[in-house]
């Protein structure tokens, strides 16, 4: 299936996977590289840019297709060195960079003169635009639906979708609640290039994380996602556990008043208890709704050449049958 987004990053599927935080290891960017799609490591997850730069090489030993690097931008006390790990992502000749965050117009010159193409992650029309104005190649629409933060506006792919093709030139991926072939001739549909998927691909063998998170994925239902951080307009989706719900209890006691510092316990140093040591019940960590559309755990390999599959039949069978 050629697209766009196939042709913009030579690749044979179009689907990418998503920066996820203990995810967007070496095993999983190339895992997903070798099936044909975009696998992407997580720049943040590494400590350090010298961390990166020895994850990027440990990469280019499993896998000699494409794959790019994720650079979330994100208020902090302490920002990580981001000059840093910009300056490892082009020395190790990185030609794709999905960005996410905040604007970043601030890199773009850096990336454009190293001939790096920048998929940037959008949670509205408005700031796609913005993206495309500053230099972006092309974007990845979140819509409501996707884990992580979605933006404060609420609005879901299948309005996101088409107002994006509306509105943009360069090519976009859809995100949030992708999970299979039907995810892709939907989002093909709604004008997008592709998808991009981050909750699908946690609950696969070759995701390195702990058992207890791919068996709670499969378990879990559409319902079972919330909100936090509404209050702080730094809005979350999550997977429901004990420490969200300590979080649910706090915002609901204390209001507009609520700080960052009052659940910082639940939220903080949370992704290694899970990720790591399978604790499902630390705090808030990122799910989609998809997870209602989970059933299994193939490997990667597998779940991308069943969705190429089930697109190709719906769109030869379904679609065409109907002419």
């Amino acid at each position: 299936m050629k697209t766009r987004i196939t042709e913009l990053f030579g690749i044979e599927h179009p689907i990418i996977q998503g920066g996820m935080h203990y995810v967007g290891f070496a095993e999983m960017a190339a895992a997903v590289s070798e099936a044909g799609g975009l696998g992407i490591i997580t720049g943040l997850t590494q400590k350090t840019p010298e961390g990166l730069r020895n994850e990027i090489r440990r990469c280019r030993e499993m896998t000699k297709k494409p794959f790019g690097v994720n650079l979330t931008f994100l208020p902090a006390v302490t920002p990580p060195d981001y000059p840093g790990f910009v300056r490892t992502i082009i020395e190790e000749g990185i030609k794709i960079v999905e960005t996410a965050g905040n604007n970043p117009s601030q890199v773009m010159p850096f990336f454009k003169e190293a001939g790096v193409k920048v998929i940037h992650k959008c949670t509205s029309v408005r700031h796609s635009k913005k993206a495309e104005a500053i230099g972006c190649d092309a974007v990845s629409v979140d819509g409501f639906e996707c884990g992580g933060h979605p933006g404060e506006d609420d609005v879901p792919n299948f309005i996101l979708l088409p107002r994006a093709a509306e509105e943009l030139k360069i090519p976009f991926v859809a995100s949030g609640g992708m999970a299979d072939g039907r995810s892709l001739v939907a989002a093909l549909a709604l004008g997008a290039e592709g998808m991009n998927m981050g909750t699908r691909f946690i609950a696969t063998k070759d995701a390195p994380v702990h058992q207890n998170v791919k068996d709670a994925l499969v378990k879990a239902s559409e319902l079972d996602t919330r909100l936090v951080m509404r209050p702080l307009r730094n809005t979350e989706r999550v997977l429901n556990n004990a420490g969200v719900a300590k979080i649910l209890e706090k915002e609901k006691q204390l209001g507009a008043g609520i700080k960052f510092e009052d659940i910082l316990n639940e939220v903080a140093g949370i992704y290694p208890k899970v990720m790591v040591e399978g604790d499902m019940e630390a705090g808030a960590w990122s799910c989609g709704m998809v997870a209602g559309l989970i059933h299994d755990i193939p490997t990667v390999k597998e779940l991308i050449d069943r969705i190429m599959r089930e697109a190709d039949e719906i769109i030869s069978k379904r679609l065409m049958g109907m002419r």
